[in-house]
């Protein structure tokens, strides 16, 4: 094993790495739990709003977190818990990429944020008083 992988992995056995590595679980754990509750609400409801809200913007975060999470484990060679690692990796990763829906307050925000960022962006000339 070279030095990098060896710090990896006993960054991940030391305590600050295994409460890290915790709430990084804990973090997956929630995400996944508010896509069960979205998978079982009834749609244009207030609990299907807000368990999308919630998955989509944890969603993302927890697939970095499980992505750190399966580099720790690989480095340490715990290649059953790899290989669990990765399935929820992937399956987060294709809830949140295959199920669009309109139930969430992130839908059209990208338009509403690129609109904002082009008017802040946006150079405005100011004229010089015309000399008298």
């Amino acid at each position: 094993m070279n030095s990098g992988l060896q710090a990896v992995a006993l960054f991940g056995s030391s305590l600050p790495g295994l409460l890290l590595l915790t709430l990084g679980q804990s973090l997956v754990v929630v995400c996944v739990c508010f896509d069960l509750v979205r998978a079982v609400s009834v749609p244009r409801t207030r609990r299907r709003y807000v368990a999308n809200t919630v998955f989509r913007t944890l969603a993302l975060p927890s697939i970095l977190s499980m992505a750190l999470i399966v580099l720790v484990e690989a480095a340490s060679g715990a290649w059953e818990q790899v290989g669990g690692g990765v399935f929820v990796l992937v399956s987060v990763i294709f809830r949140w990429h295959h199920d669009t829906d309109e139930d969430s307050w992130w839908t059209g925000k990208g338009k509403q944020l690129g609109r904002w960022l082009r008017s802040r962006a946006a150079t405005r000339f100011v004229t010089a008083p015309a000399a008298a």
